[in-house]
């Protein structure tokens, strides 16, 4: 009995060994709000309070200094566009946009926001319609294979995820390329803005990272950083590995680590702690700001018979959640709208479009969901102009 002991423990430890976690040295909870990226000062801000850079400069700018830091969008109409999550969902997004620029009607957006899937897809939106065509590549020729590798068991039951993102790396590295991140850089320096949602794992709060200033600045890993933020934003937890981030506090180095956005929330355009309507005055906006949210997702319940086992009950559950969280966002960019004086239109995968997948992400799924977002776009979508099952007083 001692021997057989004795080999389970050796051979527990041989494989611990074997599928170890990176290194993380945190940072301290009373630095918490002290931590930065360095080389970056404007590169992100906590997505539950007002910016530091908001209240202590953009809101005192004189009419010189906004006309000359916002010269792209100062006395100009603006366009705000936020993409939810939303895994291969995305690829209906990825259609609309495309439909959209082959109208002819689609804006230059002023400002893109981007969580999870729609942090991947964030950065092609705000280059514009020249880059329609890498963002259909993107939706509509991978599998589940060029997002992520299965870990082993044993590699689970010691690691911090099930699965590697490998692969998804190779894709940030091959899509979002150093030509993409100067470009975004030029157009930041207009003042157009491009912001990506995460979640500070440790700090349990969501975060906003600019990823314009950090595009814009000296840092000589730049396009690095802006790959595992992107990563970050789309790393679900438990599924795939949090991503660590370099930061420095009180003059000591330390990583955060971020996952998936969406666990903060599915979509955002700015926090609700921002007084809007003083932003759009400073800059002197040209009538009412149009904010459009593409919610890559279905809004309406589906029936689906459940086995009582833990994984289906689970996994359930856990898909109700997101649902009902993403319609509840809606509601909270409503209400901001409404409170701002910005004009509410919303897109969403239509409850008549029954395709089913074959794998988390099913090229041939992806496809039809891109064409059917393309053609959407085309016909001029008949975008919502509140959430669903609220009823407007005419």
């Amino acid at each position: 009995m001692n021997i057989i002991r004795l080999f389970t423990i050796t051979l527990v430890v041989i494989l611990s060994g074997c599928a170890t976690v990176p290194a993380h040295h945190a940072v301290p909870k009373n630095l918490i709000t002290e931590a930065a990226v360095t080389g970056a000062p404007h590169g992100r801000f906590w997505g539950d309070e007002l910016p530091k850079y908001t209240s202590e400069s953009l809101l005192k700018m004189s009419d010189a200094e906004a006309r000359r830091s916002f010269s792209g969008i100062y006395a100009k109409p603006h366009n705000y566009l936020a993409i939810s999550g939303g895994g291969s969902n995305g690829a209906f997004g990825a259609g609309l946009l495309a439909g959209w620029s082959a109208a002819g009607t689609r804006p230059e957006f002023t400002m893109v926001t981007g969580v999870s899937t729609g942090a991947l897809s964030a950065p092609f939106a705000f280059l514009g319609s020249g880059y329609d065509a890498r963002l259909k590549e993107v939706y509509t020729t991978i599998s589940t294979k060029d997002i992520a590798a299965k870990r082993n068991i044993i590699a689970v039951a010691f690691g911090d995820s099930m699965a590697k993102t490998d692969p998804l790396k190779k894709l940030l590295k091959k899509y979002i390329t150093v030509e993409m991140i100067d470009a975004i850089a030029r157009e930041t320096k207009k003042g157009r803005r491009l912001f990506v949602g995460t979640v500070n794992l440790e700090a349990g709060r969501p975060v906003i990272w600019n990823i314009g200033a950090i595009a814009a600045s000296n840092r000589d890993d730049r396009v690095e950083l802006i790959h595992n933020i992107l990563l970050a934003s789309a790393s679900i937890p438990v599924a795939f590995p949090p991503v660590s981030i370099p930061v420095e506090a009180n003059g000591a180095s330390y990583d955060e680590l971020h996952v998936d956005g969406g666990t903060g929330s599915q979509v955002f355009v700015y926090p609700a702690a921002i007084d809007w309507r003083k932003i759009t005055k400073i800059l002197r906006v040209k009538g009412k700001p149009k904010v459009y949210v593409i919610r890559n997702s279905f809004l309406d319940p589906d029936y689906l018979g459940m086995k009582r086992n833990l994984l289906p009950i689970g996994m359930r559950t856990i898909d109700s959640l997101i649902r009902t969280q993403g319609i509840g966002d809606l509601y909270q960019i409503y209400a901001l709208t409404k409170r701002d004086g910005n004009e509410f239109n919303l897109a969403y995968i239509p409850p008549d479009f029954t395709e089913e997948q074959k794998e988390k992400f099913d090229p041939l799924y992806m496809n039809k969901l891109f064409d059917r977002g393309y053609q959407m776009g085309l016909d001029g979508y008949p975008w919502k102009n509140a959430p669903p099952g609220f009823i407007l007083q005419r």
